[in-house]
């Protein structure tokens, strides 16, 4: 067990409805989807893990969690959450996640015409651990792609605005189990972001299972 893990398990606040639940996955066909401009849309399915606290606990202490620095402008910082990173044929950390991304793969691959075989994990210790607007575009460039987002823990903002301007930012709050999927030309017209938060807010996890070579 790291020594990081050991804390997480001690500060999160499990919820009251889900803290004795057995895993489980609810029906991927009550996943409400909503239109986007320029071919972008989003799924979402609140609390589509059952169970979701305990698979937080034991990601917490199980998953070897690194943290990085990247160079920005003229100077290296640490990225502010820490991270771990599956990827196509490698074991999942828990048989819970391998679960999951089997059930996304076998819902979104006739509308992708690919697997969901990759996992990235962000663990975002407390409301000063963010990430920056982003699309998924660093790796593997596609016109239209899949991310679907399985968010446990305490639930933080996830913020959502068209890539060029032309709206106010859609506004997510997503945790204990919340399903967010991205898809169509989300991650190229569209951004997404985790802002700090100057509130008490408790860990959460965020696992991205994407198609090979999306990052």
């Amino acid at each position: 067990m790291n020594r990081y893990a050991e804390r997480v398990t001690v500060t999160f606040q499990a919820s009251l409805l889900d803290a004795e639940r057995e895993f489980g996955l609810g029906d991927l066909g009550e996943l409400t989807r909503t239109a986007l401009v320029d071919g972008a849309w989003i799924d979402l399915l609140p609390g589509w893990v059952r169970g979701a606290d305990a698979l937080f606990g034991r990601l917490a202490q199980t998953v070897p969690w690194r943290a990085e620095r990247r160079r920005m402008y003229d100077s290296v910082v640490a990225v502010p959450r820490l991270l771990s990173y599956y990827g196509q044929g490698q074991p999942m950390p828990d048989p819970a996640l391998e679960e999951a991304r089997l059930a996304l793969d076998a819902r979104y691959r006739p509308e992708l015409g690919e697997p969901l075989c990759t996992a990235g994990l962000c663990l975002y210790r407390d409301g000063r651990d963010s990430v920056a607007w982003h699309g998924d575009i660093s790796g593997r460039r596609v016109r239209e792609t899949v991310v679907a987002i399985v968010s446990l823990g305490s639930p933080r903002a996830l913020l959502l605005r068209p890539r060029h301007g032309g709206g106010p930012a859609r506004r997510y709050l997503v945790g204990h189990g919340d399903l967010l999927v991205m898809g169509g030309s989300c991650q190229r017209t569209w951004q997404h972001a985790v802002p700090k938060t100057a509130r008490v807010t408790g860990p959460r996890i965020s696992v991205q299972f994407r198609p090979a070579g999306i990052r």
